[in-house]
């Protein structure tokens, strides 16, 4: 299965399976910590490297390689590392790749608990962070310093859904010799590969759409043989936050609709926004989708849709957006997203609930601000949920 010619969707589906003697014809899960050899001297050369194969499923498992051969096929990617959840493929990457001394930018439009991960715990270890705005590259260029090593970023962002220019930020990166790395949760390779645009490595919470329902955490580093394959692989390989068999397996099972599923979720999110667009009770709302939205024509250029995933604000704070939440019946209140379950969340208290007052002024995190990740229900009962919250108002 070595023909990477084929369409993304195929890709998908068969991308790095290698059939064992049995012949199954759905992917197997290796259950397996551990390896036989063949002979001592089999075993001193698969640890030194010399020779391919398993040797301990902390870093080398057959059903975690297929899931990893088949995401970096879909990124169009030299190198995939699968790792235990999103966060963890974020911190293998900085302490892969960054060392004390080292300086960030990040976007300051990013998950919350990314934004304590490099104000934290990056910084007891003398690793800086700045931040700049997600859409302004004047900001970008002005907080890069003599010993930024990497430009870090979301797009889309979370929870306003703002859409970078991934283009633009790889030359910025590699005109002051810096790595761009880009978290591409929210859109996965069928709506958006950053590799094209010219990022250097990609960032994947599996946990979200390539699940597709909820059921396992795992993240993923996608990139080149150097960069990802070597540098990740080996920070992987020591410190082991590993993903599990069984969650690639369910991984693997979950690329097979990836491509269904997020036609489908752009579908439904885009007849939401429209909705919530025209509501008299509601202010505004983040969408790139909509003409409106600041980024829609780059979001048109740079994404083969617009994904599931939008917000919008409403008059009243805190207290009107709970009411509005509390009063819904179809939408799961919780701050996971990529599920076929649409889910509901208040950002301000939940997903940038650790940021301070001063942080989430600066990301836009607003009181008033809802996020909504569009499952697969039908959009008329999501509508019916939602106005029913409004409602009350």
């Amino acid at each position: 299965m070595d023909d990477l010619d084929w369409d993304i969707e195929t890709l998908a589906i068969r991308a790095g399976q290698q059939r064992t003697l049995e012949g199954e014809h759905s992917d197997p899960i290796f259950m397996t910590s551990s390896y036989v050899f063949g002979s001592a001297a089999e075993a001193e050369a698969r640890f030194k490297g010399e020779q391919a194969g398993n040797i301990y499923s902390r870093f080398t498992n057959p059903t975690v390689r297929t899931f990893e051969q088949r995401l970096a096929a879909l990124e169009g990617a030299e190198s995939c590392v699968a790792t235990a959840s999103g966060m963890s493929a974020i911190l293998s990457t900085c302490l892969a790749l960054l060392q004390s001394g080292d300086h960030i930018v990040s976007s300051q439009s990013i998950f919350g608990s990314t934004v304590v991960l490099f104000n934290k715990y990056l910084s007891r270890y003398g690793i800086e962070t700045s931040y700049a705005s997600q859409t302004d590259l004047a900001s970008w260029e002005k907080a890069i310093q003599s010993n930024t090593k990497l430009l870090f970023l979301e797009t889309p962002s979370n929870p306003l859904i703002e859409v970078a220019d991934i283009k633009a930020l790889a030359d910025l990166a590699h005109k002051h010799n810096c790595l761009l790395v880009v978290d591409n949760c929210f859109c996965t390779p069928v709506l958006q590969r950053p590799l094209e645009f010219g990022a250097d490595v990609v960032i994947h919470s599996a946990t979200k759409y390539i699940d597709g329902q909820g059921r396992a955490m795992g993240g993923a580093v996608v990139g080149d043989n150097k960069i990802v394959g070597e540098e990740v692989f080996g920070f992987l390989r020591t410190a082991g936050p590993s993903m599990s068999a069984f969650n690639a397996w369910l991984f693997l099972t979950g690329l097979e609709t990836l491509s269904i599923r997020m036609q489908h979720h752009s579908a439904k999110a885009l007849e939401l926004a429209t909705f919530l667009q025209d509501h008299a009770k509601v202010s505004r709302v983040h969408y790139p989708g909509l003409p409106q939205h600041a980024q829609h024509l780059l979001a048109r250029e740079q994404q083969a849709a617009f994904g599931g995933v939008l917000s919008f604000e409403v008059e009243g704070g805190k207290e009107a957006a709970w009411k509005i939440i509390d009063n819904t019946k179809l939408l799961s209140i919780t701050a996971n997203l990529g599920d076929a379950k649409s889910t509901i969340t208040h950002p301000a208290t939940t997903t940038h609930g650790r940021l301070s007052d001063e942080e989430k002024v600066n990301a836009g995190i607003k009181e008033g601000l809802i996020r909504i990740a569009v499952g697969l229900e039908n959009t008329n009962d999501l509508q019916a949920d939602i106005e029913r919250g409004l409602n009350q108002l």
